[in-house]
């Protein structure tokens, strides 16, 4: 399958380019929550955050970072949303991260998935443990 997402970033597919150079491409969301959503993606394909290679990640997120700052002053936003799926409710196989400009009131609210509770703090607990445990592998 062909990665629509390294075809903008090779320019063999449109995009509304917003920052283009050899670490990132970013370009305008094809179906906005507001007008200046911007996708910003790696050049080098990678599905997932963990895909990325460690020394990739600075410099990638240092552009997501200017793209954030760009995106608030370019609409005069207040403030902007940052935000990354890994696989889960990725439209395109290609690491994304989304910077959506918001001010209040714009009929955003919270996050867009249900949100809950440990059943108690023995179960946080236990959850905790095992992620520390996997930051150990």
């Amino acid at each position: 399958m062909e990665c629509l997402f390294c075809a903008i970033a090779a320019g063999e597919a449109y995009g509304h380019r917003v920052l283009d150079d050899g670490t990132a491409v970013a370009f305008l969301d094809a179906r906005p929550l507001f007008p200046g959503h911007v996708l910003v993606v790696p050049r080098r394909h990678a599905e997932t955050l963990t895909d990325l290679l460690p020394e990739e990640i600075g410099p990638f997120f240092t552009r997501v970072r200017r793209i954030a700052g760009a995106v608030e002053r370019g609409t005069g936003a207040a403030g902007s949303f940052v935000a990354a799926n890994n696989r889960v409710s990725q439209s395109v196989p290609h690491f994304h991260v989304h910077v959506v400009p918001r001010n209040r009131k714009d009929g955003l609210r919270g996050f867009f998935w249900p949100r809950g509770r440990y059943a108690s703090r023995e179960e946080a607990a236990e959850v905790a443990a095992r992620i520390r445990a996997a930051l150990e592998d």
